[in-house]
């Protein structure tokens, strides 16, 4: 798991209530991708990584508030039209009401 990059081991330590030093004795003894003498290296995900996904939801959020703008704009634009078909505010008439 933590070879392929599925898992830190962090998560293995909180899963199993181990240390993160015995993680990396198993590592070390069971692994089939590292020998002996090879020393494992575990690199957090990137900054430019986060930074890419951060810029990535920002894009996708500013694309909802926008979709969410125009179904104001034209909600609002429907109660004008309304308003002028029945002669009084519908908007003020239905606050009011309440």
């Amino acid at each position: 798991m933590i070879e392929e990059k599925q898992m830190t081991v962090l998560q293995l330590s909180r899963i199993y209530q181990v240390t993160g030093t015995a993680i990396y004795k198993w590592i070390r003894k069971y692994s089939t991708k590292i020998s002996k003498g090879e020393r494992l290296v575990l690199e957090k995900e990137s900054e430019g990584a986060k930074t890419l996904e951060l810029l990535r939801l920002v894009s996708e959020l500013e694309r909802k508030v926008g979709q969410k703008q125009l179904q104001i704009d034209y909600l609002e634009k429907v109660i004008e039209l309304g308003s002028e078909e029945v002669g009084f505010d519908i908007k003020k008439k239905y606050v009011s009401g309440h």
